[in-house]
């Protein structure tokens, strides 16, 4: 029987993750997820494409939202009064221009410090209004593209067994930056057929796969580059037909609600995969 194994959360985009028991899946993914965003002094997006120490900020928000908590290695935490309010200014996101909340100059000397350049903390803002393209549409906060990233287990374990074929090392799931990781399935990349899932009150709707970037190869605990890995290796057996490498597939919201680890997984309509 598949089910959930793990649920992350990632306040800001591009820093850390956090694994939570429960949450409440939003139309725009689980709660708090993507909500924050750092820019350069134009607005334009940071991630660790560009910016790898993004992995070190290990952001922290309560459950109403009006507190985000940065933590950094060698850093005093900062609390942030999340601001909802606040004027809107334009931000850059992949070339798409939305708006964003700045979050004021504490959280953004405090992300200069740890980035080594001139950085802006923003939030999504309440009428945010994003639409995200794929098989089913939907949308996000600034997350790359839909709402929902979800990898299994099956998946990792095969890519394991080809990284020790070839001489290298495990990666942990945390490369590859999940929302819902399934345990349970009978074989690998299930996600790439699953087309409806159904997971307790949710449902959601394949979108697209999950082709990898550069990110997959920043220590997600040093927020260093650590080489070609994973990516080499998924190259040798996941070439996608469209372009580029898959691992997990992406998901929109087509029905919201609760989400829990162990909660059961029921693909209730298959597709063929996309490679």
């Amino acid at each position: 029987m598949a089910g959930v194994v793990s649920l992350l959360h990632y306040p800001i985009k591009g820093c850390a993750g956090t694994s939570v028991r429960e949450s409440v899946l939003t139309a725009a993914g689980l709660a708090h997820d993507r909500s924050f965003m750092v820019v350069d002094p134009e607005g334009v997006y940071r991630t660790q494409r560009g910016d790898p120490r993004l992995a070190l900020v290990r952001p922290e928000i309560g459950d109403d939202g009006d507190l985000l908590t940065l933590r950094a290695p060698g850093m005093d935490a900062l609390p942030v009064e999340v601001d909802r309010e606040g004027p809107r200014g334009s931000v850059d996101l992949f070339g798409v221009h939305y708006t964003g909340i700045d979050q004021g100059d504490p959280a953004a000397e405090w992300l200069t410090a740890v980035l080594g350049v001139p950085s802006r903390l923003v939030r999504v803002p309440p009428e945010h209004d994003r639409v995200t393209g794929g098989e089913t549409p939907g949308t996000a906060g600034y997350a790359d593209s839909s709402a929902v990233l979800v990898t299994s287990l099956p998946s990792l374990d095969l890519l394991h067994a080809r990284l020790v074929e070839q001489g290298g090392e495990p990666v942990p799931m945390s490369r590859f930056r999940p929302n819902i990781v399934v345990g349970g399935w009978a074989e690998p990349h299930v996600e790439d057929r699953a087309r409806q899932v159904a997971i307790g009150d949710v449902v959601l709707g394949y979108a697209k796969l999950a082709i990898r970037c550069a990110v997959t190869t920043v220590d997600q605990e040093t927020g260093e580059r650590a080489g070609p890995e994973p990516l080499r290796t998924l190259a040798g057996y996941r070439r996608a037909s469209a372009g580029g490498v898959a691992f997990g597939a992406r998901f929109a919201v087509v029905r919201p609600g609760k989400l829990s680890v162990g909660d059961q997984v029921l693909v209730d309509l298959w597709g063929g995969s996309d490679l």
